[in-house]
């Protein structure tokens, strides 16, 4: 009797093992997966962060563009201006040199 109490006490004991070995086998993949889901979440932050970049890149690009495009505009609206003003002060000085000679013919 006391050998088979001995024995039974013996096999609780290793199954209280098994169990303890399992519970720990279970954290270990529960702790793996927690590390895996931390891993692709990174990952997934990562690429967005990388968008977000290109994205700002873009945009800066197309303002840099837009700007050169402006300028360009407005130089060449100066240009147009100044080009216009030339002209009309050839005009005014082919007029004035056309009244001072009908003048000096009529002097004449």
């Amino acid at each position: 009797k006391e050998k088979k109490k001995e024995k039974k006490k013996k096999k609780k004991k290793k199954k209280k093992k098994k169990k303890k070995k399992k519970k720990k086998k279970k954290k270990k993949k529960k702790k793996e997966k927690e590390k895996k889901k931390e891993k692709k979440k990174k990952k997934k932050e990562k690429k967005k962060k990388e968008k977000k970049k290109k994205e700002k890149k873009k945009k800066e690009k197309k303002k840099k563009e837009k700007k050169k495009k402006e300028k360009k505009k407005k130089e060449k609206k100066k240009k147009e201006k100044k080009k216009k003003e030339k002209k009309k002060k050839e005009k005014k000085k082919k007029k004035k040199k056309k009244k001072e000679k009908k003048k000096k013919k009529k002097k004449k």
